[in-house]
């Protein structure tokens, strides 16, 4: 009894062993990129008095 406890319990511990996972380490071989591809909008928005805007208007010639 003892023999077939003490094969069961070598059997389990080899088992066990085999199976524990390992980490590694290492430098990476391509340098590091970021890429910043931002675009910025803005829009702007001018309030103008009645007078101005007649003077400003597109029948006017001034744009």
């Amino acid at each position: 009894m003892r023999v077939h406890l003490f094969l069961f319990a070598s059997l389990f511990a080899l088992l066990t062993s085999a199976c524990t996972p390992t980490v590694q380490l290492a430098m990476p071989t391509d340098p590091i990129t970021i890429n910043l591809n931002v675009k910025i909008q803005h829009e702007i928005y001018i309030k103008v008095d009645k007078e101005l805007d007649n003077i400003l208007d597109k029948s006017s010639g001034l744009f």
